[in-house]
């Protein structure tokens, strides 16, 4: 059997995508019962991490402690020859003799093709500068579970053109949702991305449009969603964007526009009174940011499961 990869939300079909939901739908429930699941005894996966981590980490260590496996943590600059020159294609080689998987989280999406195209075992991203499958994955998991049907949903995302937007793009046109982007000038999504997802997109019968004013793009949409908007690497341009992007904030006066059901996610962390306000974020009726945090354990189970099983 083939070796198959997570790189990119684009590179799985519908169907996969739509088993995948099943599948970590299913594992959340055998948690939730206390019902015994280790599919994957004896089998380890060698997590690299270049960027500091909260979520990623932790779900994919007790995701693999779950699934009866092991996880292993390695620091790209402290744990790895990597930090010494070693390349990727020499450690992926060498990875692929001692692990039954790879998770990598690092800032060079160059870095995770290359892994995967020299690994023979599975490869997952775990997050790069240009994408972030996992994350949108799980996004679009929690939508399924709290509105059952995704296809002709419409989300909305307010914020910068980065990671989370492209995968976005990608999520959405792969599941048949019609998607939203409200950003800053020079701060929109890269254009080869849109036009590719449009493609996919066309295919499967939903929209993706790019929008200045946030208002117009949340007009009785079905999610808002958000991110920081200084990511990693960014820090430096922080009060710079704050200035910019202070009227792309998600506020509840921009939340009334949407949908009265309207959901609201953040990928997490959260920069409170910058991107997202309090009373939106804890709004019982309409967050569901702690859901979405929690579910990045089982839909990555999940990933893992049908990946290393």
């Amino acid at each position: 059997m083939n070796k198959r990869d997570l790189v990119s939300i684009k590179d799985w079909t519908e169907k996969e995508i739509e088993h995948l939901l099943y599948t970590a739908e299913k594992i959340k429930g055998y948690q939730k019962t206390n019902v015994e699941f280790h599919p994957l005894a004896g089998k380890t996966l060698g997590m690299m991490f270049a960027k500091s981590s909260t979520r990623t980490r932790i779900s994919f260590e007790v995701g693999m402690y779950q699934l009866g496996g092991y996880a292993l943590y390695l620091d790209t600059k402290r744990n790895l020859q990597t930090g010494r020159g070693e390349t990727i294609e020499d450690t992926a080689r060498v990875m692929s003799g001692y692990l039954d998987g790879i998770m990598i989280r690092t800032f060079s999406h160059d870095d995770v093709l290359k892994l995967a195209e020299y690994s023979t075992i599975p490869v997952i991203n775990g997050l790069t500068d240009l994408l972030h499958p996992c994350q949108v994955l799980t996004d679009i998991f929690t939508f399924y579970e709290e509105r059952g049907n995704v296809k002709g949903a419409t989300v909305t995302y307010v914020g910068d053109g980065n990671n989370m937007a492209h995968s976005w793009l990608y999520g959405a046109a792969r599941t048949g949702m019609n998607l939203n982007i409200a950003s800053p000038k020079g701060y929109e999504v890269n254009k080869e991305i849109f036009e590719d997802a449009k493609k996919i997109a066309g295919n499967n019968n939903c929209t993706l449009k790019l929008f200045t004013d946030p208002v117009e793009a949340v007009k009785d949409v079905d999610l808002v969603y958000t991110d920081v908007w200084a990511s990693m690497g960014q820090e430096e341009e922080h009060d710079a964007r704050v200035k910019i992007f202070k009227p792309y904030q998600v506020n509840r006066e921009l939340i009334d526009h949407a949908d009265k059901d309207v959901l609201v996610m953040h990928c997490l962390p959260a920069h409170r009174g910058e991107e997202i306000t309090d009373d939106v974020i804890d709004d019982a009726k309409h967050s569901v940011a702690f859901q979405e945090a929690e579910n990045r354990l089982h839909l990555q189970k999940g990933i893992l499961y049908l990946l290393m099983k």
